[in-house]
């Protein structure tokens, strides 16, 4: 045990953010670290893994646990996301569950929200984007869920995220830290180079594209490391590259200014036919 957390008293645990894509997951998760440890996105799914995070304070270790969004699966890529997500919500010390402020709470939401144990917390972020009705509105209904505890929150701006961290922490029950408190996130160097070229990829590729491509390091020998991106079909690889490779050339260079100073991030395409849905394929990304 480190010195720090040697004294009586220390507490620490887990925490596992769920709910629908889109809601917010990990741009909570990033705004109660104080630190990017999730690539966040407009777009649905963005989250593929479990993504863990470590706040520390002197008394205290919160792990976080940011989930793939719980969706209606389309294929086995979907299934295994979902399997991901709901198997942290029996295994944590508390459950958060998020819902979207600006939308109404639909079957989707209930479908989790029925999931999740009677003293789960439900965030309702997006308020800085919402009405004070929607808000209200949101709260009311959730209600009906009797969950622990309803927190208001804008992960975007910060506003609320004291309150329910401080929450979070007098949840927290007496025991060691399971981390170092240099450590902010568990995930490997390899993984988080691929996440940051994949969440680059999420922000110039039109729509339908993203959900078709899969990221992952395949050589990390610093300072050059080489990511493939996976895609479905031979007419994507082109997309995926651009003019002239303008779009392979905009993504390396934006991954490249969250690495370290001097790497030299090589940026492969490749197709694998319907990889969401090839088993072998899927096991080898971690999925």
């Amino acid at each position: 045990m480190n010195d720090f957390a040697s004294t009586d008293g220390y507490r620490s645990g887990f925490v596992t953010l769920v709910g629908r894509p889109n809601v917010g997951k990990s741009t909570l998760l990033n705004t109660m670290l104080g630190e990017k440890v999730s690539i966040v996105s407009d777009k649905p799914q963005t989250t593929r893994n479990q993504v863990r995070g470590v706040l520390h304070r002197s008394d205290l270790q919160i792990v976080f646990v940011d989930t793939p969004g719980i969706h209606k699966p389309r294929s086995p890529l979907g299934e295994r996301l979902n399997s991901a997500a709901e198997s942290t919500i029996g295994d944590v010390d508390v459950v958060c569950v998020l819902v979207d402020a600006t939308k109404p709470i639909g079957p989707g939401d209930n479908w989790v929200i029925e999931r999740c144990p009677a003293d789960a917390v439900l965030v309702v972020n997006k308020t800085d984007i919402a009405s004070p009705d929607q808000v209200l509105t949101q709260l009311g209904e959730a209600a009906a869920f009797n969950l622990e505890a309803y927190f208001p929150v804008s992960a975007r701006s910060g506003e609320g995220v004291d309150a329910l961290v401080a929450h979070l922490a007098d949840r927290m029950p007496v025991g060691p830290p399971y981390y170092p408190e240099d450590m902010v996130s568990d995930a490997a160097d390899a993984f988080w180079v691929a996440e940051l070229v994949r969440e680059q990829l999420l922000r110039v590729l039109r729509e339908e594209i993203p959900h078709s491509i899969a990221t992952q390091v395949t050589e990390m020998n610093w300072p050059h490391v080489r990511c493939e991106i996976l895609v479905e079909r031979e007419s994507q690889k082109g997309i995926v590259i651009g003019k002239k490779g303008a779009v392979l050339k905009t993504v390396g260079s934006e991954a490249r200014k969250q690495l370290r100073d001097g790497t030299y991030l090589e940026l492969v395409v490749r197709v694998a036919k319907d990889w969401q849905r090839t088993s072998t394929i899927l096991d080898r990304l971690g999925y």
